[in-house]
């Protein structure tokens, strides 16, 4: 049928030869052709390799000697917005290895949009302005709980602030100095021994060596006396009166 067709084509001097091979369904175009990408195509043929939508009279684009309508290229080949994963079909920002819409680039703690030449910071995939970022996930100083921006110190294996590193009972400021733990918190040492029992009961200060037990109180040895003659008393060697030590030269004397 072709072939008489081809015939009486001829016979009225119309040309019959194939003009070429159509590049998507590789047979031979004898009318109407298109030539688009240094290729030949039947016009039925010519369509987005995405979509199918024909591309006679369209506008197209060329990726990898394929055609793509323009929405089907911009939807597949632009970069996508790191915040909405939408084409980015106009401006677009480029910032932490990802691309932007403009509008789409702001802070995801204080929502406000970043302008200009700005530092972002990145966390979990989103990006902060430096002040939220801080807040958010700053060093925190374990006296005040609040975010530390300055020099701070580390002990008992966390950070602090400096004005926070303080006795917790009397406030005294502890950075620099010796200090004692208790239940993770700091403390002076008078404090720490006076929680566990430890002061002497004459002099309010530690004790940390040898102690003398006597009349429900603890002494350093050397601070057990005679309430009257002030004389070193030896454990089992004094008299009590009123809650007061005494020798007993000074008891009989005063009570006997």
């Amino acid at each position: 049928m072709m072939s008489d067709l081809s015939n009486e084509l001829a016979q009225q001097g119309a040309i019959t030869a194939p003009k070429g091979f159509c590049f998507a369904c590789k047979k031979p175009i004898v009318g109407m052709l298109i030539s688009a990408m240094d290729k030949y195509w039947h016009p039925d043929h010519f369509t987005c390799t995405n979509c199918g939508v024909g591309l006679v009279r369209a506008n197209f684009y060329e990726r990898d000697s394929q055609p793509y309508c323009t929405d089907c290229h911009a939807r597949i080949f632009s970069p996508k917005c790191a915040n909405c994963g939408e084409a980015i079909l106009e401006k677009c920002i480029v910032a932490l290895g990802r691309t932007w819409h403009p509008e789409h680039f702001f802070c995801n703690g204080c929502y406000r949009g970043f302008s200009g030449q700005v530092t972002v910071h990145e966390h979990e995939n989103r990006v902060y302005c430096p002040a939220c970022y801080l807040e958010r996930f700053g060093t925190r100083c374990s006296g005040c709980n609040r975010t530390i921006t300055d020099s701070y110190i580390t002990a008992l294996d966390v950070p602090w602030h400096r004005a926070c590193f303080v006795c917790q009972d009397c406030g005294k400021p502890l950075s620099g100095s010796n200090f004692h733990e208790v239940d993770g918190y700091p403390f002076c040492e008078a404090h720490f021994y006076q929680r566990r029992g430890l002061l002497c009961y004459a002099c309010s200060k530690p004790i940390t060596g040898r102690c003398v037990n006597a009349l429900g109180r603890r002494y350093h040895p050397e601070h057990f006396k005679c309430a009257y003659c002030l004389q070193t008393l030896q454990t089992g060697t004094f008299k009590e009166h009123s809650s007061k030590p005494y020798c007993h030269q000074c008891f009989a004397q005063l009570f006997g």
